[in-house]
């Protein structure tokens, strides 16, 4: 079962279970997806890889939005944000460590053959794609320059 698929099963289950914040957590999730499935050409289904990273901009901006919120007072309101970013980590795959995370640069390294900081371009790209999803974008950046320097 595709990732597109759990999540509309996953609706049908919150809304039995009445569970508000998890049917318009993933209602938001099924828009992204037909949205990004319309754009360009037509496609029956949305591979995975693309799915994860719709999920993770939302976990992602949900995050900042909760932190936000509360550097305003307005918990309420941070609580609710940190609810649906709950939501949406249970579809993403489980983080890298710092420690996963720098074996798995060193070996993008390694198979890019890239020596220097003036490499950086090389690692980055075949590093984003591998490891979307498991690891932000930043931390990734802040790895390769680590590794490369």
């Amino acid at each position: 079962m595709s990732l597109e698929q759990t999540i509309s099963k996953g609706i049908m289950e919150a809304m039995k279970a009445k569970d508000p914040v998890r049917v318009a957590t993933l209602r938001n999730v099924k828009k992204y997806i037909i949205e990004a499935r319309t754009a360009g050409p037509e496609i029956a289904e949305l591979p995975d890889e693309a799915v994860v990273k719709i999920i993770a901009k939302l976990a992602k901006q949900g995050a900042d939005s909760a932190a936000v919120y509360a550097q305003q007072n307005r918990q309420d309101l941070a609580d609710e944000e940190l609810a649906q970013v709950a939501v949406l980590q249970e579809f993403l795959p489980k983080r890298l460590t710092d420690e996963e995370l720098t074996a798995a640069v060193r070996e993008i390294i390694a198979e890019t053959g890239a020596q220097s900081p003036k490499e950086i371009g090389k690692v980055m790209g075949v590093a984003s794609k591998r490891l979307a999803g498991r690891a932000d974008g930043k931390e990734i950046s802040a790895k390769v320059r680590e590794l490369l320097a």
